[in-house]
């Protein structure tokens, strides 16, 4: 590996002190973290050829439900060296959808590369993702990719993105034009000029005219940046000195690492410019395990401590737990608990090279490898090898689901099997949510957007071969009663033998709303016996799950006024079906209305999008209660309203195409509303239907 790395183009075999280290490449969706990864790949010799996320051929995308949609739909993991140093690099998906596994990674890198395009559109991507790593204290590097498709100069680009970074965007480099073309760039810290070569290192030309001046401007811009932080420096700028060339390395080092700044590189990743000028700066200036651990509180020690970044279920090597390993040393056999327990005993050591697992020996702090068989292992748990169970370091809870649909096995024999699959499918993809719905008899599936379970059920068919049939879930519609009335239940029946006999008089009438269900015993003079009294209750309760629209029935009060009995055929069950009798038919004369769930329903999005939102609430029934600025997010508005649950299901997706894929929003049941009209009518039919 380390003659391959020469071989193109590194200049220098001495091993970092920092040991192996794990970088994330994150950024807006389509921005080219697979096509870069890609390229550190082929350019640090781990693959022959640079493959193509058209093509099918990249390391990264290598499931079947990513290239068959050409996008990252999961964290992937792949190896390499650079210059002695091991690297592990996490191509994290770009959309909102199936952002919960870049999270999950995040607590335990290194660093991350945002990669980002110079388009106005994605900004607000950009943003979500800036305000996850600087939620998180995740030092970060911006790699400015597709830089030969600019239409417009670096430092416009850099104040179009500027605003999506709560920190100063440190430009770096500054580009060379050759007409309307970068042909390659000027490094504004080395003070060096280098002009691209197509899938090779680029070659150092002499700096001088245009370019010597622009890089002596765009030079003091970045040291006066630098010098906002370092006072030294802030002198030595004020003294027209010149400071050293170590002190400048330094700065952007300790800048970096303090994430007070953010460096800017750029390139093209399908061409592999700008892939060596990145990675000398990821070897020189990202911080390495031992700053992760002070970050995440973890104090050195012989005892393995790692965090479970992502799980993965093989076909052959069963399951699989990603983890970066953050101090001491493991292998085959080492044994780990959580807070919660033991999680078990691992079974083999694998390095992960997208879909594919290596065989390994152990692992040692830095290392981002694979555990085999570690069953009670989750997504986001700390595992520590010592005897006392360690609290977790870091909690990356999903985003609260905003789609959902009912799914069922195609085939009634796989009932079981789809059980298991599910199972399986949320330990991989924690952002998932598999509900059992017993009053509607459905299995719902919530996720993250439409595509998110798309994906979800094409892997249950492909990857755990449980074909599915979906449909959107039922809404849980009720109905209660406007007027009150008063109605004999008799149930009496002789067939030889005992008979049944059982006789109540009951008077139904509405509750105000949010009322529920309350019984009354009003029987006087022994009427009815006590010891059958409960029996009737039951048998009212037993009309109310199913009234006279379709729907269980509530808000409702029924009191039991009289009745009579039989010494020999009364029982428990006469008077049940006595009770059930009065309320069954006593209901349709009660002025029976349907009654559907309102939510309260806060969406966030960037605020150029914000009548839009309004427009579409609108449209969908709801009530809009009014927006505010979102707390800590300049340019997002939260809009409040209450709306009809049936309405919430396909919400997401108009709230996605209005705000260029970023907004979302968040929903709780509020209260219960009568629902008249055509609408109800209609409710009511496709509910008698399918009965």
């Amino acid at each position: 590996m380390q003659q391959a790395t020469q071989q193109k183009g590194t200049s220098s075999p001495l091993i970092s002190s920092r040991g192996p280290r794990t970088i994330a490449l994150v950024g807006p969706f389509q921005s080219g973290k697979t096509t870069l990864l890609e390229a550190i790949l082929a350019r640090t010799g781990v693959i022959a050829r640079q493959g193509s996320v058209d093509a099918g051929t990249t390391v990264g995308d290598a499931s079947k439900e990513a290239r068959h949609h050409k996008m990252s739909v999961e964290a992937t993991f792949a190896t390499t060296e650079f210059m002695g140093d091991s690297y592990t690099f996490i191509d994290c998906p770009g959309s909102i959808e199936f952002i919960h596994d870049m999270r999950s990674v995040l607590p335990a890198v290194d660093a991350a590369v945002v990669v980002c395009e110079a388009d106005e559109k994605k900004v607000p991507q950009l943003q979500l993702i800036l305000r996850e790593l600087e939620d998180q204290n995740i030092p970060h590097f911006l790699f400015l990719n597709k830089i030969d498709k600019a239409d417009k100069r670096v430092r416009e680009t850099i104040k179009l993105l500027q605003p999506a970074s709560r920190v100063p965007l440190l430009l770096r480099q500054i580009p060379i034009w050759n007409g309307d073309i970068v042909s390659g760039f000027v490094d504004l810290a080395l003070e060096r000029a280098h002009v691209y070569r197509e899938y090779a290192a680029s070659e150092v030309i002499e700096l001088t005219g245009e370019n010597k001046d622009r890089e002596k401007e765009a030079r003091f811009t970045m040291l006066e940046t630098l010098a906002d932080h370092d006072d030294e420096l802030l002198e030595q700028l004020l003294g027209d000195m010149e400071p050293p060339r170590d002190r400048v390395f330094d700065d952007l080092a300790k800048e970096l690492r303090e994430r007070v700044v953010c460096p800017v590189l750029f390139g093209v990743a399908t061409r592999s410019n700008g892939v060596l000028r990145l990675l000398k700066a990821l070897r020189h200036e990202a911080p390495g395990v031992k700053e992760t651990a002070e970050r995440l509180g973890i104090q050195p020690g012989y005892d393995a401590v790692a965090l479970v970044l992502k799980t993965f279920h093989t076909g052959h090597g069963g399951k699989m737990s990603m983890v970066r390993l953050l101090t001491g040393e493991a292998g085959d056999g080492t044994t780990f608990m959580t807070a919660d327990g033991e999680v078990g005993r691992v079974s083999g050591v694998f390095t992960a090279m997208g879909q594919t697992f290596g065989k390994r020996g152990p692992a040692k702090a830095g290392d981002t490898v694979a555990f085999g068989k570690l069953e009670l292992a989750k997504t986001g748990d700390t595992l520590s090898s010592g005897r006392q169970a360690r609290r977790a370091i870091a909690t990356a809870r999903p985003y609260p689901p905003v789609l959902s649909m009912a799914v069922q096995a195609k085939e009634r024999k796989d009932d079981v099997k789809l059980g298991v699959a599910f199972s399986k499918l949320t330990e991989e993809d924690p952002s998932l949510t598999v509900i059992h719905n017993t009053e509607n008899h459905e299995v719902v599936m919530w996720g993250q957007g439409e595509m998110h379970l798309r994906v979800a059920t094409e892997r249950l068919a492909d990857r755990y071969g449980v074909p599915v049939l979906t449909h959107r879930p039922k809404v849980g519609y009720r109905e209660t009663i406007r007027k009150s009335i008063t109605l004999r239940g008799r149930h009496k029946k002789q067939s030889g033998g005992h008979g049944q006999f059982g006789d109540v008089v009951l008077e139904i009438k509405p509750l105000p709303r949010e009322g529920g269900f309350k019984f009354n015993d009003m029987i006087t003079g022994g009427v009815v016996p006590r010891n059958y009294i409960p029996a009737v209750e039951e048998g009212v309760k037993d009309a109310l799950n199913h009234g006279p629209l379709g729907f269980p029935v509530v808000d409702v009060e029924v009191s039991l006024i009289d009745g009579s009995y039989h010494t020999v055929d009364s029982s428990d069950m006469a008077f049940r079906t006595a009770g059930r009798i009065a309320v069954v038919e006593g209901l349709p004369q009660c002025q029976p209305v349907l009654l559907e769930p309102i939510d309260m329903v806060e969406i966030v999005c960037p605020n150029d999008a914000t009548a839009r939102i309004n427009a579409i609430l609108s449209g969908r029934r709801g009530h809009i209660l009014g927006f505010d600025t979102r707390e800590g997010w300049d340019g997002w508005d939260t809009v409040r309203a209450l709306m009809a649950e049936a309405e919430i299901g396909d919400l997401i997706v108009e709230v996605r195409s209005a705000t260029a894929g970023v907004g979302s929003f968040s929903f709780k049941f509020d209260h219960m509303a009568e629902l008249t009209g055509r609408q109800a009518d209609q409710i009511v039919a496709a509910r008698r239907a399918a009965e």
